[in-house]
């Protein structure tokens, strides 16, 4: 080496040579260029029939509904109407039975007794076997009434006077007269025959009512 002033001269040793630097990878290759894809086509498929399907059974879900026998709430019915026509007919059959006693407590069921067509006594005392005859005596026409009277109560009762009239055919009375019985009481069952008679019974008289006296008559 040479000094560029005062021309010197020396040797100098080269420097070792340094690395080469890495060598900076390859580019890429170009990416081969495509055309653009299509968006896909939507595609249509025939649906399917629907089935009927049995239903699985579910917890979760709540019991179908169940149609239930209306035996039992028929048989319930029936046998209430049953009870209830038991209980009529053992009213009526009491009401029969106990129809004397009834009238006695209650006098005023006479009447319905009556509208019914059921004979029955609110004196307590019954008149029955009602007869009649006709007969000339001593030159005159004479109508005898014959009957009798029972105690159908359940206590002794006096004897009423007896009332007989005489009516039409169009039920008009054409004469009456009342008379007393031979006894004054009867018994619970005793009877008493009784008679009375009318001369001279008026024309026209047809039927005859034999019933209990009512007080003024």
């Amino acid at each position: 080496m040479r000094c560029a002033k005062c021309g010197e001269v020396w040797h100098q040793v080269a420097p070792e040579p340094e690395p080469e630097p890495f060598a900076a990878p390859p580019a890429p290759p170009p990416a081969p260029s495509y055309p653009p894809e299509e968006p896909p086509r939507p595609q249509f498929y025939a649906q399917p029939p629907v089935r009927d399907v049995e239903p699985q059974a579910d917890d979760s879900m709540p019991e179908p509904f169940v149609r239930r026998s209306t035996w039992p709430r028929r048989l319930a019915l029936g046998a209430g109407w049953a009870a209830l026509a038991g209980v009529v007919l053992l009213i009526g059959f009491a009401a029969t039975v106990y129809r004397q006693q009834i009238v006695q407590v209650w006098p005023q069921s006479a009447s319905l007794y009556s509208k019914l067509g059921v004979k029955v006594s609110a004196t307590g005392l019954d008149i029955h076997n009602i007869k009649y005859t006709e007969a000339p005596q001593d030159g005159q026409l004479v109508l005898t009434v014959t009957g009798a009277l029972t105690n159908v109560s359940s206590r002794e009762q006096p004897v009423p006077q007896i009332r007989v009239a005489l009516v039409d055919d169009d039920q008009r009375e054409l004469y009456h007269w009342t008379f007393a019985p031979e006894v004054m009481t009867l018994r619970p069952g005793q009877s008493t025959q009784f008679v009375t008679r009318l001369s001279n019974p008026p024309e026209g008289a047809k039927k005859f009512v034999v019933r209990f006296a009512k007080a003024g008559e």
